[in-house]
């Protein structure tokens, strides 16, 4: 006879009552069952309940046991966590600051804040509503997933594990690589590698970006590679259109829109989708402006991709066979800084590639210093030896426009690179005109000087230039006896009114007050402080919001003039020191 739901519990209890069986034993047997029958309802109750805390980046590998993982949960149902996932508290907890510590100390970014936030904390979804519209396919690839870190914060290296396997689909992450450059604790790298489908590796030594990602990939089993720095936040839907373009055409490299993680407050930040990457002559990354076409473009189509001249560096995604064709990174540049210029070129030259993919979002703490060490000369030379190589073996005749903006570049042994200049024949790349012609042609190339050379933009008062003497933003600009070598003498006013530096040192700004000090500061379209106008007949430089002129008469009459910062004054166009020669190469 089939006996189910109630009728079978009480046929249960009738049997037992025939046995003989005491009462209170009745109740011990019935208190039995409906605890044993609860379980199951609770737990699939509970995992739909617990929604965001229900965190499936911290389940752990099957072969790890409660007895052999000391950081791992084992709670109480009343705590809604299960026996098989990643202690990521305590995890935390074992290198949180110390009382009175400077939260930005280790790691340059606000690291209290990252502590206290949950690895599987809700962002916004940044991408544009018809981003969910586009079509994707069913059979896409699965990816390695490589991300290189060194002395990481470990809530920041944790949090961009989780994101990355709680938004993207199971099958399509084949693997995380973590490769830990030489951090000074192992177990910072080691704890992590109980987590599902997490491998560890370690160099023995300080590695730098560079070879530690070339170790990651040469490691990777699956037949995309995504790399990704150590402090992001993969936004929803982030993966699928990385990999479909590349499946389309294996020579593309594609890079995510990067949202902005604010290093003081880790608030989640949506980028533009109107900018890709460039630089200046100093080889110093920037974000640029798209052109007047490609905007308009963007207005109707705002799913397509965006063609860039240059990545980030960062992040982005490539197939696994294209990126060993292409010679992987340079292995003798160091540590960090130059790569992202040097495999740009690279790609765009020898048959690839570059595009930003407005509906794969991905966050970023951007910090203004670095945390880490350089070994071999500090950061300013480690980059200027990283780029001088790339100049030296992509950019034919144009480096020396680099050495104009980088005089002490020069001065920088930078090894043999006769591995890489055979690499770059044996693949058949175009030269670099051909970059500047048909990739970045918004670019200004100096003209030919009658010494031969190439001459930079300048903003002179007879020999003397305006000069911002590499100093930081927020400093004065100063007059310096011209050396035509542009770097910070190199000025350029923009269609918008913004008096640039070439050299990366940013904006002229008027500093409203009493002093009315000039200084460089990041330069900002949309500042009015930041605009200005030239007046080629009466050769003045004027301020627009304030109708006031660039002037070269200290307040300080006691300084030299050549170590005199401009500031703005009434314009009086009978005043020498209010006459400028802007010079436009």
């Amino acid at each position: 006879m089939k006996v189910s739901g109630d009728s079978g519990f009480l046929h249960c209890m009738k049997s037992l009552r025939f046995f003989g069986v005491r009462r209170k034993t009745k109740i011990l047997i019935f208190v039995s069952l409906v605890w044993i029958l609860s379980i199951p309802v609770y737990l699939l109750f509970s995992r739909n309940a617990l929604g965001e805390e229900y965190n499936e980046g911290l389940k752990l590998k099957s072969n790890f046991s409660p007895n052999e993982v000391p950081s791992m949960l084992r709670l109480s149902n009343s705590e809604k966590q299960e026996w098989r996932y990643f202690d990521e508290r305590k995890y935390i907890e074992e290198k949180s600051l110390r009382v009175g510590e400077d939260p930005y100390r280790r790691n340059k970014f606000n690291q209290a804040i990252s502590d206290s936030l949950k690895t599987n904390r809700p962002i916004p979804d940044t991408r544009h509503p018809a981003c969910q519209n586009v079509m994707l396919h069913d059979d896409l690839p699965s990816a390695s997933v490589i991300i290189t870190f060194h002395n990481e914060a470990r809530s920041a290296l944790l949090r961009t594990i989780v994101s990355v396997l709680n938004r993207s689909p199971e099958k399509l992450i084949k693997e995380i690589i973590l490769v830990d450059d030489f951090s000074d604790d192992a177990s910072d790298g080691e704890e992590l590698e109980k987590l599902e489908k997490v491998r560890v590796l370690r160099n023995d030594k300080r590695e730098g970006l560079m070879r530690s990602r070339v170790k990651g990939a040469d490691a990777a089993e699956a037949e995309i590679l995504v790399f990704l720095d150590s402090h992001c936040e993969c936004n929803v839907g982030w993966l699928e259109p990385l990999l479909q373009r590349i499946v389309e055409d294996r020579m593309r490299v594609v890079s995510p829109t990067i949202d902005v993680i604010d290093l003081d407050n880790f608030q989640y930040k949506a980028a533009s989708s109107n900018l890709k990457g460039g630089f200046d002559w100093n080889l110093v990354f920037k974000w640029v402006r798209l052109t007047p076409s490609e905007r308009e473009h963007r207005e109707t189509h705002p799913t397509d991709s965006i063609r860039t001249p240059m990545i980030a560096g960062g992040l982005f995604a490539i197939d696994r066979r294209f990126f060993e064709k292409l010679g992987k990174y340079d292995m003798q540049m160091n540590i960090w800084g130059g790569e992202n210029f040097e495999i740009s070129f690279r790609v765009w030259s020898c048959g690839g590639s570059l595009e930003i993919l407005p509906c794969s979002r991905v966050g970023h703490v951007f910090r203004k210093q670095h945390p880490y060490s350089f070994p071999g000369g500090g950061g300013g030379h480690v980059f200027m030896y990283n780029t001088r190589r790339t100049a030296e073996v992509w950019m034919d005749e144009y480096k020396t426009l680099y050495y104009k903006a980088v005089p002490l570049a020069q001065r920088v042994p930078i090894g043999d690179i006769s591995e890489r200049l055979a690499l770059r024949k044996s693949l058949g790349c175009k030269p670099f005109s051909w970059y500047l012609e048909n990739i970045y042609p918004e670019l200004r190339v100096p003209s030919e000087s009658s010494g031969g050379g190439k001459s930079f933009p300048e903003l002179k008062q007879g020999s003397l230039c305006l000069d911002s003497l590499g100093k930081g933003y927020s400093n004065p600009i100063y007059l310096y006896p011209c050396h035509g070598q542009g770097g910070n003498q190199a000025w350029a006013l923009t269609s918008n009114g913004l008096l640039e530096n070439l050299n990366g040192q940013g904006c002229l700004e008027l500093q409203m007050g009493s002093t009315l000090n000039v200084i460089h500061a990041l330069c900002s379209p949309h500042n009015p402080n930041q605009m200005w106008t030239y007046l080629e007949k009466q050769l003045m430089l004027k301020h627009q919001n304030s109708q006031m002129c660039l002037d070269s008469q200290s307040n300080n009459e006691l300084l030299d003039l050549n170590s005199r910062p401009v500031i703005a004054r009434n314009c009086r166009p009978d005043s020498a020191s209010q006459k400028w020669f802007l010079t436009t190469s």
